[in-house]
């Protein structure tokens, strides 16, 4: 794998992928992850870019080091600005589930006259369509409409990093979000690659996110195949 050679440092690249893969279950908690020469030579950087790499993974609490025994994963969980609630993918990682995220297109489209993306951002906006593969299984089906001008960036990463910490990293800060959740038939595009029925209706989450001024930076649909898992909130103390 080839880093984007963009303004952000290679080991902050390096940090955000382990830190998704960690997340997501691809190194599950209590496993040992690469060591650091097959990191060097998979992500084709530096000794130093990978120890620096993990070093701020073992600061922000996500793994440990042990003398010859590797790196350790010795947490799963992310901390939210928005939140103090679990992810969802994260309550699915610690049931054993195994998350999978794959960008389908990432590009600058017209809106639909009258559509929602029309209403909120106009004629033009970035469109990132998503998927999340559960154990192997195309899951949820995402489309995130963007302000146009994130037009030009790199969103190659976005297959291995966070949406929201891409965004943070464009000097964009989220403030908060609000959720609406409905039951609905999802478009054509998203019922092909989730493999549903066109008349099996699915959960639809909309989802308004804005910056700490309170402008509107991202508005995203989201059809969860529930036939596969329940869309389960865990409300802890």
């Amino acid at each position: 794998m080839r880093l984007s050679r963009n303004k952000r440092p290679l080991y902050v690249q390096v940090r955000n992928i382990l830190r998704e893969r960690i997340l997501h279950g691809v190194y599950p908690l209590g496993s040992y992850i690469p060591s650091e020469p097959q990191l060097e030579e998979e992500f084709q950087v530096s000794k130093i870019t990978v120890r620096n790499a993990i070093i701020e993974l073992v600061q922000e609490g996500y793994v440990e080091k042990g003398s010859g025994r590797g790196t350790k994963v010795i947490r799963n969980t992310s901390a939210s600005k928005l939140s103090k609630w679990k992810r969802f993918t994260e309550i699915l990682v610690e049931q054993g589930h195994t998350i999978q995220k794959r960008v389908i297109r990432a590009e600058v489209v017209p809106n639909v006259e009258g559509s929602v993306p029309y209403r909120l951002f106009g004629d033009r906006c970035l469109c990132i369509e998503r998927v999340y593969d559960l154990d192997g299984s195309p899951y949820i089906h995402y489309t995130h409409y963007l302000a146009h001008q994130a037009e030009g960036l790199d969103l190659s990463e976005l297959n291995e990093q966070s949406l929201y910490e891409w965004l943070e990293e464009q000097q964009i800060e989220l403030g908060k979000y609000k959720d609406e959740f409905a039951v609905a038939t999802a478009p054509e595009t998203a019922r092909a690659i989730l493999t549903v029925s066109n008349d099996l209706p699915l959960l639809k989450r909309s989802r308004y996110s804005y910056d700490v001024d309170g402008t509107l930076i991202e508005y995203s649909e989201g059809y969860y195949h529930t036939e596969l898992h329940s869309y389960v909130v865990n409300y802890d103390g």
